[in-house]
């Protein structure tokens, strides 16, 4: 299987052991800003080619008539693209829960406006927080481009792969969450390249060591 041949099972174990500490770094940062409890899953990781990612992308969405996407690039030994897939309708409950005690600038400001600033406020701190910590994990430091969104897209053309190699390598990262006093769930992706997955094998292998 492609999986095995990219990362061992031990690998796997452990980068899904490191995606769970990232992700709860995530939801405690949003929760700071949210002032709810965020819920996730289980991290679920598979590995496959750039090619397979539109009919994986749509098994995992189809539920959703349409869906909300933050793309953002991060560099350093660790690089790709993060996207971060959001369910229908979850700007309009996010912007309720950010803006509780805010109702006057809720109804004055355009509904468009706000929705997108609300899924690029918190798409900042989910991969910024996530993706920044798992690279702590693995002893690298990385950055980031701005992010780009699109909102309320059919989630067939909710995100393009021909901007990526064919021959690279997809990580994908998924987990599911929930707030406590709202309905959002989403996804998040990780697009890498082979050179990336060269030096996390490397990365994985000396944190290994450390408990040899």
């Amino acid at each position: 299987m492609q999986k095995e041949k990219i990362l061992s099972d031990q690998e796997i174990e452990i980068l899904q052991e490191m995606m769970n500490i990232s992700f709860g770094k995530s939801a405690a940062d949003l929760a700071d800003v949210i002032d709810t409890h965020v819920v996730l899953s289980v991290p679920f990781i598979r590995i496959m080619q750039v090619p397979e990612l539109p009919t994986y992308f749509k098994e995992h969405v189809k539920e959703f008539k349409t869906v909300s996407v933050i793309e953002q690039k991060f560099m350093g030994r660790f690089k790709g693209d993060a996207l971060l897939v959001f369910s229908s309708g979850a700007g309009r409950e996010l912007i309720k829960m950010l803006h509780q005690e805010t109702r006057a600038g809720f109804e004055s400001d355009p509904i468009d406006i706000l929705e997108r600033e609300t899924l690029m406020e918190v798409g900042n701190i989910l991969i910024g927080a996530c993706v920044g910590k798992l690279a702590e994990l693995l002893k690298d430091v990385v950055t980031y481009t701005p992010p780009a969104i699109v909102v309320e897209r059919n989630y067939d053309h909710a995100v393009s792969v021909t901007r990526y190699d064919p021959n690279d390598t997809a990580i994908v990262l998924k987990t599911d969450f929930s707030f406590d006093d709202g309905d959002v769930s989403g996804s998040l992706l990780l697009i890498t390249s082979n050179d990336s997955v060269s030096w996390m094998k490397e990365a994985l292998r000396l944190f290994i060591e450390q408990y040899e």
